[in-house]
Formats: structure tokens, C-alpha cells, sequence
């Protein structure tokens, strides 16, 4: 049994129950819960306590098109926003495989460098979500971050400032991390990850092909 021991924050969780993270954030909570029985547990707290706040508001009066509206607002969010639903189908986690299907050897990958791969995925223009597939033993480039990125490991393991991340832990790196994660020898590590910002690498070759890799 896998032990996850890196959760999200409660700040990203109740951005999530509420609605307000960008689409490719919610993807990554949404695929972190459907593996995360405490997290899982937490976020329905999180609902509970504003369904509580909404029975406690006064009555106001609603116009004649107000559920219209709010059904059209429901069905326009991204699906990411919506319930997570649990465990895996096939190799990946069920949230993620409606979007780019249950297998990782399907996946459209572009190569990096140095054998890691990335597959962009489609969501909103606020922040980026993609696949990363990086080699056993691979160091990342030294990097900062122009914001805020969450890294969720779905295969293998990389250590970090001493710290190990394993299937189902998330990463949270902002302004203030500077940082050069390194894979576990024994395995490939296979990531999902969503920045809405571009990073910040120290390295002159890694920041000139940055506009071309989209990262």
C-alpha cells in the first residue's frame, strides 16, 4: 500500500471547493484526491462547512432566469472542478484519464532533453498542465518559480531538498524555492504538474530553449 506523506495545502483545497482555482490546478487536486484517503476526507469537510454557510444565509430574491444561469455556469465549468472521482483506470488515475486516456504509453509525447518527455495538456490560459516522463536518475535543472507550481508524482520518485516524493505526494514550490529535484535510480518517474508561471532556470542553456518547451 502506497503512504502518502506530502498532502495538499488547506488553502488549495478550499480554492477547489469553492471553484476558484485555475483549470489546470484543479486538475492536479482532483487527481491527488481520487488517491488520498485524508485529503479526500479533509475536502469534504471543506464542502460540508459551506453548505452549512449557505443554510445559514438569509433568503434573497432571485430573478426569473437565475437557474438557468446557474445551470449554464455548472455545466460550463472545467470537469477537473467537478467531484474527483477515486482510484485508477488502467495506469493513471481516473481524473486524469478522461483527459488523455488510461494508458501512459499513449500519451503524445515531445521530447525534452536528456530523455525526459512532456506531453502538454489542454486547459485555461491562467496557468499550464502537462505530463512529465523523466528518466531514473535524471536531475532536474537548477530552477526558481515565477509563481506557483504543483508537482504530483503518479509513478517512481524524486528527492528534493531532502525530502522524498513518491506516487500520490504533491510538491507545492513557489517564489521562494529554488531547487533541483532528482528522480530515484531505480525507476523513471512519471509526473503530472501545474505552473501558472513560467520557471526560472539558472542555466543558460535550459533558459534558451524555455520558449520552445513551453515550461
Amino acid at each position: 500500500m502506497t503512504t502518502i506523506r506530502h498532502h495538499l495545502s488547506d488553502k488549495l483545497m478550499l480554492a477547489y471547493a469553492v471553484g476558484q482555482l485555475p483549470e489546470a490546478f484543479s486538475l492536479v487536486v482532483a487527481t491527488h484526491l481520487s488517491l488520498c484517503d485524508a485529503c479526500r476526507a479533509e475536502a469534504a469537510a471543506f464542502d460540508a462547512v459551506g453548505g452549512a454557510l449557505l443554510e445559514e444565509a438569509g433568503e434573497s430574491a432571485m430573478g426569473a432566469a437565475a437557474l438557468d444561469l446557474a445551470l449554464a455556469r455548472i455545466e460550463s465549468l472545467p470537469q477537473e472542478t467537478r467531484p474527483a472521482a477515486r482510484g485508477r483506470t488502467g495506469a493513471l488515475p481516473a481524473p486524469l484519464a478522461g483527459d488523455v486516456g488510461a494508458d501512459p504509453a499513449a500519451v503524445r509525447w515531445r521530447r525534452v532533453a536528456g530523455g525526459v518527455r512532456q506531453a502538454i495538456l489542454p486547459t485555461g490560459r491562467e496557468a499550464s498542465a502537462r505530463l512529465l516522463h523523466i528518466p531514473a536518475g535524471t536531475a532536474i535543472p537548477d530552477h526558481g518559480h515565477g509563481g506557483l507550481e504543483l508537482t504530483l508524482v503518479l509513478q517512481g520518485a524524486f528527492t528534493d531538498q531532502g525530502e522524498r516524493f513518491g506516487p500520490g505526494d504533491v510538491e507545492i514550490s513557489d517564489e521562494s524555492i529554488e531547487h533541483r529535484p532528482v528522480v530515484l535510480a531505480d525507476q523513471d518517474c512519471l509526473c503530472l504538474t501545474a505552473a501558472d508561471a513560467p520557471l526560472r532556470f539558472r542555466g543558460l542553456i535550459p533558459r534558451l530553449v524555455q520558449p520552445f518547451l513551453r515550461i
